[in-house]
């Protein structure tokens, strides 16, 4: 579908005015250009257009309220001091997966003097010798850059659950996992966030093995088992929560895979 079409889906009767979050993910751009998008959304915060063969940014309108842009997954090699005459006031910029190669391509976001949190995640730029520290030179203003500050501490839940949802809605689209897979996924990445958690409850061989027991007599169901994996606090777990093609876990493969990363 091309932006275009896709823009007016999105609007659903609405006036582009009272638009504040688009997603634009997927779609057909036409020669690798923003189409469809008019400064008629004035109060657009939010603006999702990963995958949609972006080669550049040019046409993007003046989006003075614009605060988060995520431009991921596109063919985007320069041309970036549009988005300070354009967007002024963005504070978190994903140009994950783009052809950035050099530091001079990103220079111009100096001028965004409120940006707050930058993703280059896959871009040959983060090859560089020093690259995290050359960048927070560059870009003073940065908070984070790949999701962690200076002090390689990492961002907020709200900023990762931001980077995750984007991550696996464009992952479970352009490479068709099935569910099991996808799953699998979220088991790890969760299991590992609870390695690493200082809070996290520390499970006895003891406790394991009466697990196994109670296992073995009760029917627990494919969801209960790859939740029961991932913390409830976690923010992965609301990010898999979002995504629809998890949403449920029926399919009777996958419940006798039960993957197991607890052990």
């Amino acid at each position: 579908m091309d932006m275009d079409k896709r823009i007016h889906l999105e609007l659903r009767n609405r006036t582009p005015s009272d638009v504040k979050e688009l997603v634009l993910d997927n779609c057909r751009s036409i020669e690798g250009k923003i189409e469809g998008l008019t400064d008629e959304f004035e109060e657009l915060e939010f603006l999702s257009t990963i995958n949609v063969g972006l080669t550049s940014v040019a046409n993007l309108p003046k989006l003075n309220k614009l605060k988060k842009l995520e431009l991921s997954d596109n063919r985007i090699s320069g041309g970036l001091e549009v988005l300070a005459e354009k967007c002024p006031n963005l504070t978190h910029l994903n140009l994950s997966g783009n052809k950035i190669k050099d530091l001079s391509t990103i220079e111009p976001l100096k001028k965004l003097e409120n940006l707050k949190s930058l993703d280059l995640f896959n871009c040959e730029v983060t090859n560089l010798n020093d690259y995290r520290e050359n960048v927070f030179k560059l870009l003073p203003q940065l908070t984070y850059l790949d999701g962690y500050d200076r002090d390689d501490k990492e961002a907020p839940d709200s900023d990762a659950r931001a980077t995750w949802r984007a991550w696996m809605t464009t992952r479970r689209t352009r490479m068709r996992l099935p569910q099991n897979e996808i799953l699998q996924c979220l088991c790890v990445v969760g299991k590992r966030e609870e390695e690493y958690d200082e809070d996290a409850q520390v499970v006895e061989d003891e406790e394991d093995e009466e697990e196994e027991e109670e296992g073995e007599e009760e029917d627990v169901s494919g969801e209960e088992e790859v939740r029961g994996t991932i913390s409830p606090e976690s923010p992965l777990l609301n990010a898999y929560e979002s995504v629809p093609l998890c949403a449920s876990v029926s399919d009777q493969s996958l419940a006798a895979q039960k993957p197991r990363v607890g052990k």
